[in-house]
């Protein structure tokens, strides 16, 4: 079972990622409740992979280098749209 800690959140997953449990941080375990929404069982698993693509990056100049750029490019349109 994978755990995470994310804004006072424990996310559960005992299945890799299908199905999604979230409690407080220090709740008892019987206390969980399943994550109901698909699109933020999405972005969860989407944070998880960016997140170990990030920790990959270090040993990996050429995705260091990728990510700088989608970076610059997330940058570049957050300002265009202010």
């Amino acid at each position: 079972m994978k755990d995470t800690v994310y804004s006072g959140v424990i996310y559960e997953s005992p299945d890799g990622g299908k199905t999604i449990y979230s409690r407080n941080v220090g709740e008892d375990i019987s206390k969980r409740v399943l994550f109901k929404s698909n699109e933020e069982q999405k972005i969860f698993i989407r944070w998880q992979k960016w997140r170990k693509i990030l920790q990959s990056s270090i040993d990996n100049p050429s995705l260091a280098d990728a990510i700088e750029k989608a970076e610059v490019i997330y940058e570049l349109a957050r300002n265009h749209d202010s």
